[in-house]
């Protein structure tokens, strides 16, 4: 992800998530982790033949554990395998960081999202309670304890 791909991001950010949206400046401050040799953070974006925004996602990581910080597919994707090629990507970036652990939340409500995550190794951890504000809508908290640990191959970008 690049400055000139938040417009769309946003755009698709804001329709998908309306009372919780990250504002362009939380966009901002993770892509300023993305560079240089102290980087923490892997942020990509996925596009159709078009050029068009299919998706995106985050990742954060630090001490050994990666947190997924966001991902996202557009609704005219979802089906089409957009979220399980970013999830693998920011798997095989938390690899990268030397991560043995990666972590993510999801909202309770998000079933579609959270049968993604288990077939890649995630399991529920706990929960966050009023997570997601306004809406007080809890999280469920879910770790994979090896990202390289796909199936029993590594997953390699």
């Amino acid at each position: 992800m690049r400055w000139w791909d938040l417009p769309p991001v946003l755009a698709l950010e804001r329709s998908l998530f309306p009372d919780d949206a990250w504002s362009e400046g939380m966009f901002w401050s993770e892509l300023a982790h993305c560079r240089g040799p102290r980087r923490s953070r892997r942020y990509l974006v996925a596009e159709d033949a078009d050029g068009r925004l299919a998706g995106y996602g985050g990742l954060a990581a630090g001490g050994g554990t990666g947190d997924i910080q966001t991902i996202a597919a557009a609704p005219d994707r979802w089906g089409s395998g957009v979220g399980s090629r970013l999830l693998a990507e920011l798997l095989s970036a938390a690899t990268g960081f030397g991560c043995r652990e990666v972590l993510l939340e999801v909202r309770v409500d998000n079933l579609r999202a959270q049968r993604l995550y288990r077939r890649f190794g995630f399991e529920p951890i706990g929960f966050r309670r009023g997570y997601y504000q306004p809406g007080n809508v809890d999280a469920l908290v879910m770790r994979r304890a090896d990202p390289a640990d796909e199936q029993g191959t590594t997953i390699h970008g």
